[in-house]
């Protein structure tokens, strides 16, 4: 049995929903959620189905388990709140934006979105060879055990970040931290999420606000353009310049807090 690590910061009746990423835990966006708590909102972030165990535990569980995490950690926070904004980092972006699609929101704060693994740092025998053989290794139930280990500089550009985060990953509890490889299996699942998503995002007419670094290591800043391109709401799209894939820990983290604040701000008033 995984120990839950989701938290709930009761404050006003406007929440927030944060959601952290593949492999990852919900102390990816414990900076936000404590600043967004400070000025008034309600804050929960959720942990997401299968994570915060091990590669076998995260295997056993779908895309559709995932979404569920979100979809039953909204309903408890819509119990606190009149209104809701939605946030996700990479794969939680994309769980975010699928949740614009069928439910209304006051908003959607997408970091990082994260349809494939194509940054800079990713091999390109990889990126050639994931949309093949990926559905291949999971219909036939193979390879269960085998993880894509993420490389220097591991999405984040702050070294002194990076030292302790990848000495958590690699000798500490993925609770704290995450895995420090995604496995094959849940990198299938992150494909099928995104076919679904890509086929809707036209169905998405909430306010959005995308923030994505530049010269991000993880997934290039064309995934968020894709949003950009296909929301039909009020829309807003931000590179950061010294910052890598993790966002909400890396050295822009100020202006992230600083334009999803200002961006709920803007929008929660004409819900």
């Amino acid at each position: 049995m995984i120990e839950d690590h989701s938290f709930l910061l009761s404050g006003g009746r406007t929440g927030i929903l944060l959601i952290h990423g593949l492999t990852g835990t919900p102390n990816e966006m414990r900076g936000l959620a404590r600043r967004f708590h400070q000025q008034g909102y309600t804050v929960m972030a959720l942990q997401l189905a299968g994570h915060c165990g091990t590669v076998e535990d995260l295997v056993n569980t779908t895309w559709q388990d995932w979404y569920k995490s979100v979809c039953v950690a909204a309903e408890k926070l819509k119990q606190n709140v009149d209104d809701m904004f939605v946030a996700g980092l990479s794969m939680g972006a994309l769980l975010a934006l699928n949740y614009a699609t069928e439910h209304k929101v006051s908003g959607v704060m997408s970091y990082s979105p994260t349809f494939k693994y194509d940054g800079w740092s990713i091999p390109l025998w990889s990126k050639m060879i994931a949309p093949v053989a990926l559905p291949v290794v999971y219909k036939l139930n193979i390879f269960r055990d085998l993880t894509f280990d993420e490389a220097e500089p591991f999405g984040i550009q702050n070294e002194k970040l990076r030292q302790r985060i990848v000495h958590s990953m690699h000798h500490g509890d993925s609770s704290e931290a995450g895995l420090p490889g995604n496995p094959w299996h849940s990198l299938y699942q992150l494909q099928c999420l995104s076919k679904v998503l890509r086929r809707n995002l036209s169905r998405i007419s909430a306010p959005c606000l995308l923030i994505h670094a530049y010269d991000d290591d993880i997934a290039h800043r064309r995934n968020s353009q894709l949003v950009y391109d296909q929301v039909q709401g009020p829309k807003q799209l931000v590179w950061l310049k010294k910052s890598y894939h993790m966002i909400t820990i890396d050295n822009d983290r100020e202006q992230v807090i600083t334009d999803s604040l200002a961006f709920m701000k803007q929008y929660h008033s004409e819900v």
